[in-house]
């Protein structure tokens, strides 16, 4: 597997070391399947690599960003941005709403889902309810695009259940291949005792990815995350045979976003499975 630090339409992965508009501009028009990512949301932190821009500076520097998306991605493709909120003066802006028009200026975005992620873990807030969850707004690039329903099924909650009048009396009621997984997904985030965890602070859980990636993108398809951090969206690709290519200004994290995707080529990085329940009780009699 070619693992390029620039762009190169050949190789399998590319990991740039550097602002994100950089590695965009080198990224032929209409060349990726899907953007997925998770931006900084302008709260000061360490690896923002910057002072804190008032709220109007930091959304029009995401729109710029989201154009070039646009630019970069085949009619048919999604683009898929998860955000929390931004926090001055104890108020909240929910980050998915007020970037929302900046989608909409792209022409021809259509947004199919607001998708909820609920985790159980994070800051304790001590004046407003401790948040445990963020959102991923889909967005495709016109009518048609693709989505592969069956490629993320989960179990049926009652997977014997039949239908008991009607023309399909007796037989089962759901789907044999699972239930739709809904637009509220609970996973868990990447805190210490997780086995993803790095020295990243805010870091995608690779099953986040993988669902999106297995239901919007096809084998050798392009997936390009514009803040990759360490390389959570490029271990998800390799792991299903798609290329990737993403950026991130610390060098730290770009090398370990190598090695991850190292490690995910040749079977070897440890992730939560897809389908492993988030809380198994222990069974009655168990020591």
């Amino acid at each position: 597997m070619q693992i390029a630090q620039t762009w190169d339409s050949r190789a399998d992965v590319c990991l740039y070391l550097g602002e994100t508009r950089e590695l965009l501009a080198h990224i032929p028009n209409e060349s990726a399947q899907l953007v997925i990512t998770s931006p900084p949301y302008n709260l000061d932190k360490a690896y923002e690599r910057g002072p804190r821009l008032s709220l109007e500076r930091y959304l029009a520097g995401q729109e710029e960003v989201i154009a070039e998306c646009w630019r970069i991605l085949r009619p048919g493709g999604s683009i898929c941005w998860e955000t929390g909120n931004f926090v001055l003066d104890g108020e909240i802006v929910p980050l998915d709403i007020a970037l929302y028009p900046a989608f909409k200026r792209q022409p021809e975005l259509r947004l199919r889902n607001r998708v909820v992620w609920h985790f159980e873990h994070g800051l304790h807030c001590s004046k407003r309810f401790s948040g445990r969850y963020e959102t991923v707004l889909w967005f495709t690039k016109g009518e048609a695009t693709l989505f592969d329903l069956d490629a993320v099924r989960v179990p049926q909650k009652y997977p014997a259940k039949r239908a008991f009048k009607g023309p399909r009396i007796g037989q089962l009621s759901g789907n044999p291949l699972g239930k739709n997984p809904g637009d509220v997904w609970i996973f868990p985030n990447v805190k210490s005792n997780h086995i993803e965890k790095t020295i990243h602070p805010c870091q995608f859980p690779v099953e986040l990815v993988e669902r999106f990636v297995l239901a919007l993108t096809r084998e050798g398809d392009l997936v390009v995350d514009p803040y990759m951090g360490v390389g959570s969206t490029a271990c998800a690709a390799v792991l299903h045979r798609r290329r990737s290519a993403g950026a991130d200004v610390v060098p730290e994290y770009v090398a370990i976003a190598r090695e991850r995707v190292r490690l995910a080529a040749e079977g070897h990085l440890k992730t939560r499975p897809m389908d492993r329940p988030v809380y198994e009780p222990p069974r009655r009699g168990a020591a």
